[in-house]
């Protein structure tokens, strides 16, 4: 299974435009709330299994973790739910944009 993936430079061009996609960070809650994607969506992979129904099916999720492992355990688990996801590598430590806090 071929995951699509994306750098964080290219994630910050595209949120630059006008979209709907949504970055879906699932880093634990007290990671996401030290700085995160403006925006972005926390639901933490070790939940993960249990909230994945909450998510839209018909949007397109950007999915990023600190570094990219959980990102890509996120996407292949959503990919196979049947979920519209791209990995974001390098995760939040390649971000070089604003963060919320």
């Amino acid at each position: 299974m071929t995951i699509k993936s994306i750098t964080t430079d290219a994630l910050q061009d595209t949120l630059m435009a006008a979209t709907d996609d949504i970055v879906l960070d699932v880093r634990e809650i007290d990671e996401y709330n030290n700085g995160h994607i403006n925006d972005a969506v926390n639901l933490p992979l070790s939940t993960l299994d249990q909230q994945a129904d909450t998510l839209d099916k018909e949007k397109a999720y950007y999915v990023i973790c600190k570094r990219g492992g959980r990102s890509t355990k996120a996407a292949e688990y959503l990919h196979a739910q049947g979920y519209d996801v791209t990995n974001v590598e390098g995760g939040m430590d390649d971000w070089h944009s604003e963060i919320e806090i």
